[in-house]
């Protein structure tokens, strides 16, 4: 697994955000693109000793694009460069949630797991409803030293409890959550060594896996919107 050799190409994309850059360097693209599929390989093997789920998956589509959308967004840059990957029972929609990777130079790398998907209500939704009555089992796996020495669970927020939920409930702080997500930092340091990398990265989706097990627990039954 050449991590270092992932960096690089990232690296050197950044610096020089451009499509003439790009398509002048496919050779580059292609091999940074092959080590990024084998590190997720190997990241599927390991993910798949404690969640066998996700043994089925080619790492190649559980991968994103480079290319951004830069219709409404201020920065008209085409790439975004980052290699990310999620990697769950359904490959990578964001519904089962499962384990997330992105890769992007400058310490931006992180390792996630949760729900990030705030424009689907019928999700945010579900997951609130389930917390309202599953709420001591939420607490008893954010509670555990192990979960809380790596992960906060984040995610956009209302200010007040949503209509419809009781305010005073137990756990109302993560009913005005529209998301429900964890973020691990990784550096750029801590990715060079692609061994190492690979297993502390499945050492710490280990840890995160009773989150999602019970996010997809509320989630049952959802269905992705058509397009």
């Amino acid at each position: 697994m050449n991590t270092q050799l992932i960096l690089k190409y990232l690296t050197d994309l950044s610096e020089n955000n451009n499509r003439e850059w790009y398509h002048a360097h496919k050779t580059e693209n292609k091999a940074a693109n092959a080590a990024f599929e084998s590190l997720v390989q190997e990241l599927i093997f390991r993910i798949g000793e404690f969640d066998n789920s996700v043994i089925h998956n080619e790492p190649k589509s559980l991968t994103f694009k480079l290319v951004r959308d830069t219709r409404f967004s201020h920065d008209k840059s085409p790439y975004n460069p980052a290699f990310r990957a999620h990697i769950s029972s359904q490959g990578k929609l964001p519904i089962p949630v499962g384990y997330y990777l992105m890769i992007k130079p400058g310490s931006q790398s992180f390792l996630g797991g949760g729900l990030f998907a705030d424009m689907f209500k019928d999700a945010t939704t579900m997951v609130r409803d389930y917390i309202v009555q599953n709420g001591e089992e939420l607490e008893a796996i954010i509670r555990e030293p192990e979960f809380q020495k790596y992960f906060v669970v984040r995610g956009a927020a209302l200010k007040n409890v949503p209509a419809g939920y009781e305010k005073e409930h137990p756990q109302a702080e993560y009913l005005k959550f529209k998301s429900w997500y964890l973020e691990y930092p990784i550096t750029d340091e801590e990715l060079c060594d692609g061994d190492a990398f690979v297993a502390k990265a499945a050492e710490l989706f280990q840890v995160m896996k009773p989150f999602n097990d019970y996010l997809n627990r509320g989630l049952s039954g959802f269905q992705m919107p058509t397009r």
